[in-house]
């Protein structure tokens, strides 16, 4: 996609024009948030503003785009509106009819019955906070549809416009409007403008602000802008999807001030109900690049030592005590999986100390932790570790050799593993992004310390708060677990672990770099950079440690084909990439344990002649597999960037060593 970047003078003069006070975009801010946008495959609408600092950062946020639910925003100021002018009021009761209830997100039409009766408040805080789209049309029933895009029209937003009833298309009073966009249209502009007199508390009063901030806090969808931001930082927002467009729009919390942010996507070529769907998951980097950006140095908190549960706390912790007391005891308490210490599991914990001949105090501290052994815990709830890694994992029968190369990668190379010589390549020296196969990279590092020191693979690692809350593929260890280099490589190299790369990273920048500028981790890119030189991968930059979408780093087939060549001549490296599965148990603040399993994402493993090396996926990059495979005395490594599917990329390595195999003369 091609940047839509605009003059700074031509922007100046757009936000005076809209009565937004404007201060242009550091290139700190551009740089981090230009290439996310530039990647997506979609239209992207971008507005970011720093409330204090008036900093802004904007890409096409004047264009008009589809709003989704998140036109439930414009309704919910256009409701208080009319209650501020009367006479409808927040305990005005609303009652349930049968022809109400209509389809998709929500609870009134799965949960409710008719005739229910309940307060024009709770029809708003159902729409806020559930996206329920039958409290939403009774919400509309209540103030009007043309209201909300009259109220707009009062606050300069002449582009928000609610069209017609949720699922109700029969209603549109905008037919060409809700043909073009859907339920709603906004621009990313007017959503900033919107916050922003939202958190100044000038949105209809400041009482009503208030309330309408409560709303929005009170969301449970975290799977946009809250969901790679650090846990202890509130934002209020609301999102929107349907299946083309993904957005959100909110203000963050911020330690150095709120910042007010919307997303809007459209057109996407990602159209998936998954938990990674890129629309999603671009709200999710912007607003924590923005968040980083504009809390550059702020220490984030790191966990409590040592980690004593009371009543009163929540969390994944929780949940695992829960099903642990309910594996221990007998009989079992039986206790709801909710992950909130309440009395009935504080009266579980006093009868297992009772049971264990601990003083019964009801919360768990380390003596209660080490008695109950290692947690139940729904992440790590598969066999023993020795069980685990002591499984036969049988291996399909070889591939035939016939058939040309057919491939949808957008670049390939392919080498001797033996003598490290370059045999065929197509846009081999093009340079592309590489997603997780950047992990080759990360992981070669450490083993190549680990060559020369093996007492290294011992040491123990205390996982980071920055590192449990990186995004995309993870290994699942949490901030303050205590796990082994060795056991984290696998964590790394296996499920690509994206965390388990920055965790590694900030152990071993410092061993690794003379550079005395930067943290620890930065020191480590300084060193992938360094090791990248010395092996003559001179297209070739780093970034980070994960392969996340990032501008500068990049690298080449050619490359990549030098650096998985040098990799797998360590034992070590080579063992790590070639294992199948791996199982290990980490200890958590206080002494608690968990057991975590991991499966290789290289799915040829499970072929026979096959052997490693490191799979990777984004948006930007495509599907990409470095490989190795051997035939008689022969090995082979095939790097293939691009291609058009996870299923696609094995289908185009395989195709490449078919090809290659004929081409050196072996036969079925």
């Amino acid at each position: 996609m091609i940047s839509e970047r605009r003059s700074i003078a031509a922007i100046t003069a757009l936000f005076t024009l809209i009565g937004i006070s404007y201060s242009a975009a550091s290139e700190a801010l551009s740089d981090r948030l230009q290439p996310m946008i530039d990647a997506h495959e979609g239209e992207v609408g971008v507005m970011v503003k720093h409330l204090d600092s008036g900093e802004v950062f904007a890409h096409r946020e004047d264009v008009p785009m589809p709003t989704a639910s998140l036109i439930k925003f414009p309704l919910m100021v256009a409701t208080y509106q009319a209650i501020e002018d009367g006479p409808l009021r927040l305990d005005h009761l609303v009652s349930l009819r049968k022809s109400d209830q209509v389809p998709g997100s929500g609870l009134l039409t799965s949960h409710f019955t008719e005739g229910a009766i309940f307060s024009l408040f709770d029809a708003i805080r159902l729409m806020m906070s559930n996206s329920d789209n039958t409290a939403t049309n009774l919400v509309i029933d209540r103030v009007g549809l043309p209201a909300t895009s009259e109220q707009m029209n009062l606050l300069d937003c002449p582009n928000t416009v609610l069209h017609s009833k949720v699922f109700r298309r029969d209603t549109s009073i905008f037919p060409e409007r809700s043909r073009q966009f859907g339920l709603g249209s906004t621009t990313a502009a007017e959503m900033v403008r919107l916050l922003e007199k939202l958190q100044n508390r000038e949105l209809v009063s400041e009482e009503a602000s208030e309330e309408m901030i409560a709303h929005m806090s009170s969301i449970e969808s975290r799977a946009k802008f809250p969901r790679s931001l650090p846990a202890e930082v509130k934002v209020y927002h609301k999102g929107g999807s349907v299946s083309a467009a993904r957005c959100d729009a909110g203000v963050i919390l911020s330690p150095n001030g709120p910042i007010a942010l919307c997303v809007l996507t459209a057109k996407n070529k990602d159209q998936r109900w998954t938990d990674d769907n890129a629309g999603d998951m671009l709200c999710s980097k912007i607003a924590r690049a923005a968040y980083d950006h504009f809390n550059a140095g702020v220490e984030p908190k790191g966990p409590s030592e040592p980690k004593v549960l009371k009543m009163g706390a929540n969390g994944l912790l929780v949940e695992a005590l829960q099903r642990t007391l309910n594996a221990r005891l007998k009989p079992s308490p039986g206790l709801s999986v909710d992950g909130d210490f309440g009395p009935m599991t504080q009266r579980a914990v006093i009868d297992f100390q009772r049971f264990k001949k601990l003083e019964e105090t009801g919360d768990v501290g380390p003596d209660t932790w080490k008695a109950l052994g290692t947690l139940v815990d729904e992440d790590s709830a598969g066999p023993d570790p020795a069980e685990f890694n002591a499984r036969v994992v049988e291996k399909q029968p070889a591939d035939a050799l016939s058939g040309p190369p057919h491939v949808t990668c957008k670049a390939w190379a392919i080498g001797d593993a033996e003598t490290g010589e370059l045999l065929w390549g197509f846009h081999e020296n093009e340079r592309r992004d590489i997603a997780s196969t950047t992990k080759m990279m990360t992981g070669y590092l450490v083993t190549t310390l680990a060559e020369e020191h093996p007492e290294v693979l011992e040491e123990t690692v205390v996982f980071s708060k920055r590192a449990d809350e990186t995004g995309g593929s993870t290994a699942g260890v949490r901030a303050g677990e205590k796990i082994s280099v060795d056991e984290l490589l696998y964590g790394l190299l296996l499920p690509s672990g994206n965390d388990a790369s920055v965790a590694l990273a900030e152990y071993f920048g410092d061993r690794l770099s003379e550079e005395t500028e930067g943290n620890s981790y930065d020191r480590f890119i300084v060193a992938m950079n360094r090791m990248a030189n010395e092996l003559g991968m001179t297209r070739s930059g780093f970034t980070n440690t994960s392969g996340l979408p990032q501008e500068g780093h990049q690298a080449t087939a050619a490359d990549l084909f030098t650096l998985a060549f040098h990799a797998i001549q360590q034992p070590l490296f080579r063992k790590y990439v070639g294992t199948v599965q791996f199982g290990c148990t980490v200890e958590g603040p206080g002494g608690y344990q968990r057991n975590l399993s991991w499966r290789n994402t290289n799915r040829l493993l499970r072929t026979e002649g096959y052997q490693g090396v490191k799979t990777g996926t984004t948006n930007a990059a495509g599907s990409c597999l470095v490989s190795l495979g051997s035939r008689g005395d022969r090995s082979l490594i095939v790097v293939v960037l691009g291609a058009t599917s996870t299923d696609a990329r094995y289908v185009d390595s395989r195709n490449l060593f078919r090809w290659a195999w004929k081409q050196l003369g072996f036969k079925d």
